[in-house]
């Protein structure tokens, strides 16, 4: 019994960290948020336990809009054999999806409380950077990155990273993506999504029959925070309003959250991943430029949650989600590729 009970919590930890699921904890379980160790009680008995907290989310629950079913074939780049590293390794890139797995520490003696309040709420991002004037949009980025390095409150202070991973890619690109944070990888190379997770994010856009130089790439955090851990609700208060003064400049047609944190951040929800992806919001934009437009946001799976979760179910999601996205955008879909055709 104790030895299914350890296993039950490695699983909610692993569900945790990835940000994708609103998880029901078992008998003994202590959640906080994400980052914080899950703890249990080998000491609790079926006879004096409590029922369950309810789903890790803070927000209510809601039959919410319906998702649309996806398809399960998909292209051939994203079906290419997967080069994850085992799931008990670390991956570099954006935060979500990158935690490394632990095991679960040795129960305590004594029971502990089933946690029973929620997780504060999201402070939203607040759209107060007037973007540099310029003649060209990658002037404008290129001046914004500069103001960036010398005002950001957040990045002019920390510490423990090697680089400003600003964002990289086409200034007048009518798609944008956006993860959460620079990993260590992007920290050493100062470029937004390279390595495995930067791979897969390139098989994806090249599935679109896109090319990474024509869209856009950042993220809401510029700096890679301490150990891989999650953004503080501070730093994401003076950094992320530069990801909006990008997007500003930008003023894509259509934009891609990459994984729970930074869905999250940019739609201003405590609704996990499985519930948002596959539903496009609108977001207002451009205020603090005066020339406020509104603009779709497609929120998927981070592809670093692909990469550990590639099944036929999970590959089908994402494609659903990117044809959406086409549509979006009035471009084509990709035609289907015949059997035994090279995948390249």
């Amino acid at each position: 019994m104790a030895t299914q009970f350890r296993q039950g919590l490695v699983e909610v930890e692993t569900d945790l960290l990835l940000g994708v699921e609103d998880v029901l904890l078992p008998v003994g379980a202590v959640v906080a948020r994400r980052d914080v160790a899950v703890e249990a009680a080998a000491a609790v008995t079926l006879a004096d336990a409590r029922p369950a907290a309810g789903p890790w989310s803070g927000a209510p629950t809601s039959q919410g809009a319906p998702t649309p079913t996806a398809s399960r074939r998909f292209e051939a780049e994203l079906f290419a054999p997967s080069r994850a590293p085992a799931a008990t390794t670390r991956d570099s890139e954006d935060m979500d999806g990158a935690r490394e797995v632990r095991q679960a520490p040795a129960p305590p003696r004594a029971p502990i409380e089933v946690a029973s309040s929620s997780p504060p709420a999201l402070a939203p991002l607040i759209d107060r950077i007037v973007p540099p004037h310029g003649a060209t949009n990658a002037e404008r980025l290129r001046l914004l990155a500069e103001q960036h390095a010398r005002e950001c409150p957040h990045c002019t202070v920390a510490t423990g990273h090697r680089s400003i991973v600003f964002g990289e890619g086409d200034g007048d690109a009518a798609l944008v993506f956006v993860g959460e944070a620079p990993g260590e990888t992007e920290d050493m190379t100062g470029r937004p999504f390279v390595g495995p997770a930067g791979e897969k994010l390139d098989g994806m856009i090249s599935a679109m029959g896109l090319s990474r130089a024509k869209v856009y790439i950042a993220n809401v955090l510029k700096t890679r925070p301490p150990g891989n851990r999650t953004p503080l609700a501070q730093e994401v208060e003076r950094c992320g309003p530069y990801l909006l003064a990008q997007l500003a400049i930008i003023r894509p047609r259509a934009i891609v959250t990459l994984g729970g944190p930074a869905s999250k951040l940019l739609l201003s929800t405590e609704l996990g991943i499985t519930r948002l992806r596959g539903v496009a919001s609108k977001v207002t934009l451009g205020t603090a430029a005066g020339a406020p437009f509104e603009v779709p946001v497609m929120p998927t799976f981070h592809p670093a949650y692909l990469l550990r979760n590639y099944t036929p179910e999970v590959r089908a999601q994402v494609w659903s989600d990117l044809l959406q996205v086409l549509d979006l955008l009035g471009l084509p879909r990709p035609a289907r590729k015949r059997a035994g055709e090279s995948a390249e």
